[in-house]
């Protein structure tokens, strides 16, 4: 049997980490290239597939490779509670924005505007794939295939366009973005070539975004309390959105 740890150690720099079996499953769902895979317990964690992923479970077995545990803590830098580690291909840039730019669209872009939280941009990742919506976009330095955000995202930056721009290279379409002092979005039809930007917890919007925005809206607040987290925002704004159409059924996957 081939060594993993050498073709891991190869492709880890310019490699996305998924990093668990949620991760792996949804990666393998949303048709990501995977050049290795492992795992301290093979015989388990295809039997966790069985139960949890049945789709998957043939490709898995493919895939996985069983390395001790010592070799797995060796190329994670946290280990997981299931043990599972694997390596994908990151997808095409080029085809992302081209996806992003389309018009028209079926499903709204989700804007991060100067995140700072890893887990919170991975959490909006995984909701945005979750409502099928066509992308999420971030401003900022905060890388969004950090590893962590991916560990935050499941694995489902691949079911979604997930990319870096400044405020001038954002997709076409109106930009609605939330602040305190905007219009209740309960007032508000969001169409589906919306672009739906949203702030830091700490520091709101950029004025580089308030400028570029078509419409500012604000969601519904108790008073007296000071906001909601990000992932909750961009939660309620697409079931907002989904009210009027559904939750659309995303373009294939694209770039690999």
């Amino acid at each position: 049997m081939t060594d993993p740890a050498g073709p891991w150690h190869r492709l880890a720099d310019f490699s996305v980490l998924l990093d668990g079996f949620h991760a792996l499953k949804h990666a393998v769902r949303f048709g990501a290239e995977i050049p290795v895979a492992v795992t301290t317990d093979r015989a388990a964690t295809l039997a966790l597939a069985a139960e949890l992923a049945p789709d998957v479970t043939g490709a898995l077995d493919a895939l996985l490779t069983e390395v001790p545990e010592s070799t797995y803590a060796s190329l994670v830098p946290r280990p997981h509670p299931t043990a599972v580690a694997a390596l994908a291909v990151r997808p095409s840039r080029a085809a992302h924005l081209e996806r992003l730019a389309r018009l028209p669209r079926t499903a709204p872009v989700v804007v991060l505007d100067q995140p700072r939280n890893l887990g919170n941009a991975g959490a909006v990742i995984r909701l945005a794939a979750g409502f099928g919506a066509t992308g999420v976009v971030t401003t900022g330095t905060l890388d969004p295939w950090h590893p962590t955000v991916v560990r935050g995202g499941a694995g489902l930056h691949f079911a979604t366009a997930v990319e870096r721009l400044s405020v001038d290279e954002l997709p076409p379409g109106p930009v609605f973005a939330f602040d305190a002092e905007g219009d209740d979005i309960r007032g508000t039809k969001l169409p589906d070539d919306a672009v739906l930007a949203f702030g830091s917890e700490r520091s709101g919007l950029s004025a580089d975004l308030r400028a570029r925005a078509d419409h500012l809206l604000s969601l519904p607040m108790r008073p007296q309390v000071s906001s909601y987290n990000l992932a909750t925002s961009v939660a309620m704004t697409l079931y907002h959105w989904s009210l009027e159409g559904g939750v659309q059924d995303p373009a294939p996957p694209v770039g690999l």
